[in-house]
């Protein structure tokens, strides 16, 4: 398998990679304008164009948009993150394409019809209320919320239900211009692909595009602080976020492998201790999650009103405890799960895609999956325990609590017991 690059004379980046044996292809556009890239009063409209992107274009209704890629038995969808909007297919080898001019025609051609607006306008305001009733992905982000607080960066994507209300044509039409550039575009693609094909149907369909102003993120800034949402449920719910390493930064091979040894799976730490001997939870997991200059490792538990206390002290205990005995089997362990998990998924093309697309966005070239590996297996059992005194120590820390939490423990109370 080998990855190929072009960029453009526009700025219009494209990656690719032949995936020899498969019959389907992955494709798609991944844009730099994810909820960071808005300001205040735009929170929430990256979402939005995201979803309108569907709803109709200068030459197909949003039912001939499904329709095209279904009556060929593929898929299209799309998503935003706090970095990105991505719009993807997976569809049959003679059908790429096809595929290519539909995503083009969304993403370049949307005619933001009035009436198609208000109908996912609705849409949208029933998925804000649909994530307020689902406490394990709410409490995320107010955690995201005081982790970086009155930042872009710490805003929800959906946004908030006032301004998804008063959004309108040209504040849709607006962000587009200022963020829909060929420079901020990556076309990626894999499996039955040939990257010669696909820089011509590219150069076809986007080297018309005019070059835009790159519209740098604001810096993120780790702020920290503690929300505490008090609300008649069966659950407690738990949630803290620590200052890491952003994904530029090689740190962040450890901080996945501490995240890893800590909460990752059935014999992690945290579940081994809290669930399996204490019973004192169904769901605990940690993971690590990186940004361009920042990142979080987070730690998530769900308990009973009664036992929130005590399962939070036992987090920074174990915590505290990983920095002297973390041992090499559970580094070894972690190491061999982040390898499995990375070289698992990369034998999906949609998967595969997505990376291409992401390492070009970070790096501008695509490093050999070899080199991803050896740095995976350089990270020492001493790394990954300086790592956690860093975290148990003195990294800033963000709490969230939703549910009966009456008598659990402030932040303050638990950076006592870290100080201790």
């Amino acid at each position: 398998m080998t990855v190929e690059q072009h960029t453009m004379a526009n700025g219009f980046r494209i990656v690719s990679e032949h995936m020899p044996g498969l019959q389907s292809a992955a494709i798609g556009i991944w844009v730099s304008a994810g909820g960071r890239h808005e300001r205040i009063e735009q929170n929430g409209i990256a979402h939005f164009l995201e979803h309108m992107a569907f709803k109709g274009t200068r030459r197909r209704t949003a039912v001939q948009i499904a329709e095209a890629i279904e009556d060929v038995g593929g898929y299209i969808n799309a998503y935003t993150s706090r970095e990105v909007t991505a719009y993807y297919a997976r569809v049959l080898q003679n059908d790429v394409p096809l595929a290519m001019d539909v995503i083009a025609d969304i993403v370049l051609n949307p005619i933001f019809d009035p009436n198609e607006i208000e109908v996912e306008r609705g849409v949208i305001l029933q998925e804000i209320g649909q994530a307020h009733d689902t406490p394990d992905d709410v409490i995320f982000d107010w955690l995201q919320e005081e982790s970086f607080r009155d930042q872009p960066l710490g805003r929800t994507i959906l946004g908030p239900a006032e301004r998804v209300s008063s959004f309108s044509r040209e504040d849709l039409s607006d962000f587009v211009a200022e963020h829909y550039g060929p420079g901020q575009m990556i076309l990626s693609a894999a499996g039955a692909v040939d990257h010669a094909e696909i820089v011509r149907m590219a150069e076809e369909l986007f080297g018309h595009l005019q070059p835009k102003p790159d519209i740098a993120a604001e810096t993120a800034r780790f702020t920290g602080g503690e929300t505490r949402r008090s609300k008649a449920l069966e659950q407690a719910h738990f949630a803290l976020a620590f200052e890491s390493p952003g994904y530029r930064d090689d740190a962040i091979y450890t901080a996945h492998i501490y995240s890893s040894a800590m909460g990752g799976g059935m014999s992690s730490r945290l579940f081994q201790e809290i669930r399996e001997k204490r019973g004192l939870c169904y769901t605990i997991f940690a993971q690590n999650g990186a940004y361009a200059d920042t990142g979080t490792t987070t730690i998530y538990a769900g308990t009973s009103a009664a036992q929130i206390g005590e399962l939070a002290q036992i987090t920074f205990d174990e915590m505290k405890r990983a920095t002297e005995d973390m041992s090499p089997q559970e580094v070894a362990r972690a190491r061999a799960q982040m390898k499995a998990g990375m070289l698992m998924g990369l034998e999906s093309p949609s998967n595969r895609a997505e990376r291409l697309a992401r390492l070009v966005q970070i790096w501008d070239v695509v490093p050999p999956l070899d080199d991803t590996v050896a740095r995976i297996d350089a990270v020492s059992t001493g790394d990954v325990r300086e790592f956690a005194e860093s975290i148990a120590a003195n990294a800033p820390a963000a709490l969230a609590l939703y549910g009966p939490i009456d008598s659990a423990p402030t932040l303050a109370d638990l950076q006592g017991r870290r100080a201790a």
